[in-house]
């Protein structure tokens, strides 16, 4: 079978691999020196993070989607006579914040090895140990590149060796390149080729392919980024969804450079995209098995398993005529994000909208800039919470996030709240004020360890505690040294309230919050005096209140227009001036029983607003 025999050949050149690191450690710029090098980028494309196809992704400076791209590299000869190899590598940068964790392992279990970078000048960093963890877990061949050696402040020999000392990978197998300058790119390249194992998997075999990611295009349906793990895929071939049983036909497939470029066939431990006039974005799940419909694989791929979100907001568009549209919107944007979740709610204060489930504010931010921008859509978001845990008197325990299904107190048993453990590595000199900030976030120390020159603090801390402010503070207090990263532990005990806002002594639904009782004035105090900045005064003095469970915690009070009934008093008797103004005071109480008070949107985006 000679045609078996140079695919299989073809392959043995193949390397998959990710880079991975913390947040603003290179891994972009890398990417760009890594295609420059060979070729990927002509003068005309040449620009700073190449792989950030979003508007967004270029302006903030981060990576917020996973991007593949295909690479060619000629192996220079060598001084033993051999060289001249062509290899192919398909490169995934993926993104370093916590938030986008989920884009991270989905890109590892497309790959057999990764490049772990560390900033020479910052060290091993939160996140640094996170993704290192991810991809030994995975069983990926690890390359540490100690990155940016030519900054000023740079220390690499220290680098590596606290990659040793908080990881365990050897620090003598660390390679030392600067993204910017191109400096030690060939020695990564040779690298990639040595230690990195070409994709296992015969092209012979029933087809089985992993679907790591996918898009929407309003031409060809939904698109899927793939890995094929056995067989081979071509175009016509009639293929089956594993966990759906849907079947279509493959209409185009091909790689990504990093646009996509159409070709004839994609072979076992290649990474590519398919098209099959899939018109129904729920039909393909990321984390799901494509597989040939007459010869299906036995068993699928693992999968993922499914991010759950942790933090909720609600969405609302508006305009209450843009409901259907955001209602697409958020629908493509699921196809391309599997750990944003959806689902309808209404509020009488904010009409039709959505409340929507996120990993993380970032994450948030994130959805809410894509859905204004790239759906033109022009959103309200209410203040983000987490899922709380209530257990009821009569046994029952259920999950919310939403203040409006928070029970009454009569019929509460228990309430628990999620905590997170919290690692922060920072400076040794910022080390108090930083734990100071956690006290007051109801944390509870673990553990404090010091690395090289640093300081690791563990804390257990209440999720919803590092949800508004948090991070701000953190660099703040630190200068911009301190890097943190979490994880969910489950759910501990907490003496939960549900803080009610009253206007003229009616409630509004959409700015009840559910805090714990610590907090709970501080929270009620400053939205009952925004409130009462924002709303438009009326002829009677209008009452703000915060309650829990009818008892006023706070209040302000909207004062009233006044109008001068003494004005053509000049002088005479006090009594005549006092009767005019009780005259007055009874038509302002007759006018209050009857007047109504409309909250102005403005006042709901004030309060409601993440800022706040």
């Amino acid at each position: 079978m000679p045609f078996a025999a140079s695919r299989y050949t073809a392959r043995v050149n193949v390397r998959n691999f990710s880079i991975i690191a913390h947040v603003d450690h290179g891994k972009s710029t890398l990417a760009d020196r890594i295609m420059e090098r060979l070729g990927a980028m002509g003068e005309r494309d040449k620009r700073d993070q190449t792989l950030d196809t979003l508007e967004l992704e270029r302006e903030r400076g981060i990576t917020i989607k996973s991007t593949p791209v295909r690479l060619t590299y000629v192996r220079p000869p060598q001084e033993d006579g051999t060289g001249g190899e062509s290899y192919t590598f398909n490169l995934i940068d993926t993104p370093g914040h916590v938030d986008f964790n989920y884009e991270v392992s989905r890109s590892l279990a497309a790959c057999e090895g990764v490049l772990l970078l560390v900033d020479a000048s910052q060290g091993v960093e939160a996140q640094t140990i996170v993704n290192a963890y991810l991809a030994i877990d995975s069983n990926l061949e690890i390359i540490p590149v100690i990155n940016k050696i030519d900054l000023p402040a740079a220390d690499p020999e220290g680098a590596a060796q606290e990659l040793e000392d908080v990881i365990g990978i050897p620090a003598e197998s660390a390679v030392f390149a600067s993204g910017k300058s191109g400096i030690g790119i060939t020695e990564i390249l040779e690298a990639i080729v040595d230690r990195i194992p070409p994709p296992p998997g015969d092209p012979e075999a029933p087809l089985k392919a992993l679907i790591f990611d996918s898009f929407y295009d309003a031409y060809q349906g939904v698109i899927l980024f793939v890995r094929v793990l056995e067989g081979t895929l071509t175009p016509k071939q009639p293929i089956m969804l594993f966990n759906s049983g849907k079947t279509f036909d493959v209409d185009k497939l091909g790689t990504f450079t990093p646009g996509l470029i159409v070709s004839d066939s994609l072979p076992a431990g290649a990474v590519g995209w398919v098209a099959a006039g899939i018109k129904d974005i729920h039909d393909a799940q990321v984390g799901d098995t494509l597989t040939q419909k007459d010869r299906p694989t036995p068993e699928p791929f693992p999968g993922f398993k499914p991010a759950q979100p942790v933090v909720f907001s609600g969405l609302y568009p508006t305009d209450t005529e843009d409901y259907r549209k955001m209602r697409d919107a958020l629908e493509k944007l699921k196809l391309n994000d599997a750990a944003f979740t959806f689902e309808p709610e209404t509020s009488e204060a904010l009409g039709f909208g959505f409340r929507c489930g996120f990993l993380g504010l970032l994450h948030a931010e994130i959805i809410q800039e894509r859905l204004e921008r790239e759906y033109d859509l022009d959103l309200i978001a209410t203040a983000p919470a987490v899922v709380y845990r209530i257990s009821l008197t009569n046994g029952t325990i259920f999950e919310t996030q939403n203040p409006a299904e928070f029970p009454t107190r009569d019929r509460i048993s228990a309430t628990e709240e999620p905590y997170i453990k919290l690692s922060i590595m920072l400076p040794e000199e910022h080390v108090g004020p930083v734990m100071q900030l956690l006290q007051e976030r109801r944390g509870s120390m673990i553990t404090m360890n010091y690395v090289g020159k640093r300081v690791e603090l563990l804390y257990e801390v209440p999720f919803a505690e590092i949800l508004y402010d948090f991070h701000d503070r953190l660099k703040s207090i630190s200068r911009g040294y301190a890097s943190m990263d979490y994880e969910q532990i489950g759910y501990r005990d907490g003496d939960l309230r549900k803080v009610d806002i009253m206007v003229n002594n009616e409630i509004v639904d959409a700015l009840a919050v559910i805090v714990h009782e610590d907090k709970a004035y501080g929270i009620g105090r400053k939205i009952v005096d925004k409130m009462a900045e924002v709303i438009p005064r009326q002829m009677f003095p209008v009452p703000v209140q915060a309650t829990i469970g009818g008892k006023i915690i706070a209040r302000a009070t909207v004062k009233a227009y006044r109008k001068d009934v003494l004005a053509k008093c000049y002088g005479g008797d006090i009594s005549r001036k006092k009767k005019l103004l009780n005259k007055q005071k009874k038509g302002r109480a007759r006018m209050k029983q009857i007047g109504t008070v409309e909250v102005p949107q403005e006042a709901f985006l004030a309060v409601l607003s993440t800022d706040e």
